[in-house]
């Protein structure tokens, strides 16, 4: 395996100003072929996920490392990309961040994607870099603090190799894809990751903290609650990472104990941090609120009422015909996915397979198709598990 260690045209200045950024757009409208992009977050730093790094690689056009925290508004590289695909590397988690600067490509070629569509064991890109291209890509620098100004030579340096053979990647993944018999599913899931739309809110996404589990009575999960809610008022206006605030040991501890002071509070080990004793009284706050309310506004522990199914363990109890249908169906999907070396949740998403398996429309394949449409699998995922699905579920009538 050949490392990495320089991008071919040596690390490019930070575009940071209007001026370099229209020369930027002029020099990708006069490339040519597909453009390679990137995104850098500060997760775990700061809060939420905005993009603090867009590194941009065309044919003919050479490489750009653009600073979107002093250029807010993108969408003149938008717009000198018009018509031409996009290269990224799992797509859906860069999307996002690139929509809010404005930029939003016309097609996408996502080389995470379309491992997985080959079966590769390992799906990162360094892993998939250096399977396809045997050339060695360092990510020794993929968890830093990318909101740093200036941002350090040697993490430019990095930032300019994650793009430097994406194309290339992109043009070998392409080939497999086609010698497989997998572009046109390939093609589908692209479309799908580039329109998806926003992920909706997450309902009591307090319910999230980590060791909830642990928590028995309603009265300490408005503890729990309140203190989530604290600490994601207090990271969105000091923009860090909730983690970093407070963390969910902390949460779970306090409620597991129950304060009554706020020396109770910071006699917790979780609360022996210099930071967190620092804001001890803001922490203490909260807990009160939760130890004030009356029962009637304390949360459920079952959680809010959803469409979801039950988890699937509870499905023999509650609808042994259900759970027999979960059985064949995800016996099914898993014998086609290995058929066709394919990840099972790749060939259909495992929400889907149970909501198709907990409420299903009807055994005819006519029903089955219907359902799984209307739940966003693509027409090749259609074509090849509704057929079976539909059987196997006629001989469990």
């Amino acid at each position: 395996m050949t490392p990495l260690r320089e991008p071919a045209d040596g690390v490019p200045d930070v575009v940071e100003t209007p001026e370099a950024l229209a020369a930027a757009a002029a020099a990708l409208v006069a490339g040519t072929g597909p453009v390679a992009v990137d995104a850098e977050r500060a997760s775990g730093y700061r809060y939420g996920q905005r993009t603090y790094l867009v590194q941009l690689r065309r044919e003919g056009a050479g490489t750009f490392l653009v600073d979107p925290v002093a250029l807010p508004d993108l969408s003149s590289l938008s717009e000198a990309l018009r018509g031409v695909e996009w290269v990224l590397h799992a797509a859906s988690q860069d999307l996002p961040g690139l929509v809010e600067q404005q930029m939003l490509p016309d097609a996408v070629f996502d080389t995470e994607l379309a491992a997985r569509l080959l079966g590769m064991p390992r799906v990162g890109l360094a892993a998939v870099v250096a399977d396809v291209l045997g050339l060695g890509l360092a990510k020794e620098h993929s968890a830093v603090d990318w909101s740093t100004r200036p941002l350090p030579r040697d993490w430019l340096l990095y930032a300019a190799l994650d793009v430097e053979v994406l194309v290339d990647l992109r043009r070998e993944l392409g080939a497999r894809l086609e010698a497989a018999g997998k572009a046109e599913w390939a093609r589908q899931e692209f479309e799908a990751v580039r329109t998806a739309p926003p992920a909706p809110p997450r309902v009591d996404p307090w319910r999230r903290t980590s060791g909830l589990q642990t928590v028995r009575d309603p009265r300490r999960l408005a503890v729990v609650r309140a203190l989530w809610e604290a600490r994601e008022a207090d990271a969105r206006h000091r923009d860090v990472s909730p983690g970093r605030v407070l963390p969910d040991a902390a949460i779970i501890a306090a409620a597991v104990a129950l304060p009554r002071s706020v020396a109770d509070l910071v006699a917790l080990r979780p609360f022996a941090g210099k930071g967190t004793r620092r804001r001890a009284a803001q922490w203490f706050a909260a807990v009160e609120r939760a130890l004030a309310l009356p029962d009637a506004a304390l949360p459920t522990m079952r959680g809010p009422r959803t469409d979801a199914p039950p988890p699937p363990r509870a499905w023999a109890d509650r609808d042994p015909a259900a759970a027999a249908r979960l059985a064949a169906a995800r016996a099914v999907v898993t014998a086609l996915a290995e058929e066709h070396d394919l990840p099972v949740e790749n060939l259909l998403q495992p929400d889907l397979l149970r909501r198709l398996c907990w409420t299903p429309p009807g055994a005819d394949v006519d029903a089955v198709t219907g359902f799984l449409v209307a739940g966003g699998a693509r027409p090749w995922q259609v074509g090849l598990v509704a057929g079976p699905l539909s059987a196997a579920f006629v001989t469990l009538q």
